[in-house]
């Protein structure tokens, strides 16, 4: 089935969400660039977008957010999913662990040129988030209408 107004193809089948092991949701963290970081600034959550990269079992993310939003060892969720349209396939991952800063300059400056950022200035964070869950979910196929 086609979509004129998008000219997107839709695959029609059913599809349902399925659990995926740790190991296959830190591939397909792994895999992406960009993703959703999420904290709490004055009781309320605060989403923002990021670009990230996963080395030594830890996120780098670099995200528009006030160092100072993000006090002591806060705890951060990050998100990234792989959805391309409402009912087709793809897939969503979640990490939540402590953040802190990244405070060596020699790191900082490297990740400033790796990993491109939405602002500059004092709502350009960089940060290390060791995950302490990571879950993830693929949208996939129903076969013969059995979930």
């Amino acid at each position: 089935m086609t979509d004129d107004r998008t000219n997107n193809t839709r695959d029609s089948a059913p599809h349902h969400l399925v659990e995926v092991s740790g190991a296959e949701a830190l591939y397909l963290l792994e895999g992406s660039s960009t993703g959703r970081l999420v904290h709490v600034s004055r009781g309320a959550p605060v989403v923002r977008p990021a670009v990230h990269v996963l080395a030594h079992g830890r996120l780098i993310v670099r995200s528009p957010v006030q160092e100072a939003a993000l006090r002591g060892r806060a705890t951060v969720t990050y998100h990234v999913d792989g959805f391309r349209a409402p009912a087709g396939p793809g897939w969503s991952v979640t990490a939540t662990g402590p953040a802190e800063p990244v405070a060596d300059p020699d790191e900082a400056a490297h990740y400033r040129r790796t990993l491109p950022g939405w602002a500059h200035g004092p709502h350009d964070t960089l940060l290390w988030i060791s995950p302490q869950s990571v879950s993830g979910f693929r949208a996939a196929r129903t076969e013969g209408g059995a979930l």
